[in-house]
């Protein structure tokens, strides 16, 4: 295990320049507090590393489970924490664009604690096949287990992309394993099955059941009524807000991408999108929309254009006047 190092904290300095040059109105409030939480606890630590690292001695054979909480959150030291966060700032903020910040903070409380256990699993079966305890007195400490498991799930959302590796060309489905050998043969101090099981956890949500546990559990969670506000839109695509009684929507979501839930798309692909918006405009005359910055968004799902000349379509077209 590395000393931690308290010099001038030059990884601290570079990563508040990176906070800055993205600018903090730029990343979303989930990603932005998890990043608080992990400094704040490298300056002001919950216990030393050693009483915060996870191993299957500390944890499994005398049962201090609370280092599954506190293991992900702490660090060795400031250029761990800065490699980590960099790199936390990009797939956070995608990641939280996407999916909204409920089901975001949900998905990192989740990963971090069944990232722990997955490792746990790991080592003892390491242990057993090898007939080497050192496995099971290996302690990891740090938030790159959580980072391989987000990197699976934008791997997944971002597929058919090349990453170039030392100059090699490697598809997105396989840069995840990529990354976790060349981590180990570069840097022998670092957890290879920390990562590893990262990797697992993130396939277990993208190709494995474990999205859809969630899904239930949070279902069951809305109608336990634990939510205290009738109505609040919990899910795991899209933006995230509230919905008033009658169904209008409104509430926040950082930088969100136009259109994300597939209730907007009708499951449309962009061309068939792209053709729909041209027919609605050919159709209204070249009138622009004078109501409001944005287009309308693309026709649902089952959709259909009425045939020039039908009643529907003289209907279509004494609403526009009005509406003009």
């Amino acid at each position: 295990m590395r000393r931690r190092q308290r010099g001038a904290h030059l990884g601290l300095m570079l990563l508040a320049s990176q906070v800055f040059q993205l600018g903090v109105n730029n990343i979303p409030p989930v990603t932005l507090a998890v990043l608080g939480l992990n400094v704040y606890l490298y300056l002001f630590p919950a216990a030393p590393l050693m009483k915060t690292c996870v191993s299957v001695q500390q944890a499994y054979w005398y049962g201090d489970w609370r280092r599954l909480l506190l293991s992900p959150f702490h660090h060795v030291d400031d250029w761990h924490l800065y490699f980590n966060m960099v790199s936390f700032l990009w797939k956070g903020t995608k990641l939280e664009q996407r999916l909204g910040g409920p089901w975001f903070l949900y998905l990192l409380s989740v990963f971090s604690v069944l990232t722990g256990l997955v490792y746990l699993a790991l080592e003892m079966l390491l242990t057993e096949l090898s007939d080497d305890q050192s496995y099971s007195m290996s302690c990891a400490v740090g938030f790159s287990g959580v980072l391989f498991a987000l990197k699976v799930l934008s791997n997944h959302y971002n597929p058919g992309r090349v990453n170039y590796v030392m100059g090699i060309p490697v598809s997105n489905r396989y840069i995840s394993w990529v990354e976790l050998v060349l981590i180990h043969l570069t840097s022998p101090g670092t957890s290879f099955v920390g990562h590893l099981a990262g990797i697992l956890v993130g396939l277990l949500y993208t190709v494995g059941p474990l999205k859809a546990i969630m899904k239930k559990c949070a279902e069951i969670v809305m109608m336990s009524g634990f939510n205290s506000q009738p109505g609040v839109n919990f899910s795991s695509s899209g933006s995230t807000g509230y919905r008033d009684t009658d169904g209008r929507y409104s509430g926040y979501a950082p930088n969100p991408a136009p259109y994300p839930a597939s209730s907007y798309t009708g499951g449309l692909t962009e061309e068939e999108q792209l053709e729909a918006a041209i027919r609605n405009s050919l159709n209204d005359g070249g009138q622009t929309n004078q109501r409001g910055a944005f287009p309308p968004p693309p026709p649902p799902y089952g959709f259909h254009l009425p045939q020039e000349g039908s009643a529907e379509d003289l209907r279509m077209r004494r609403l526009r006047r009005f509406d003009r």
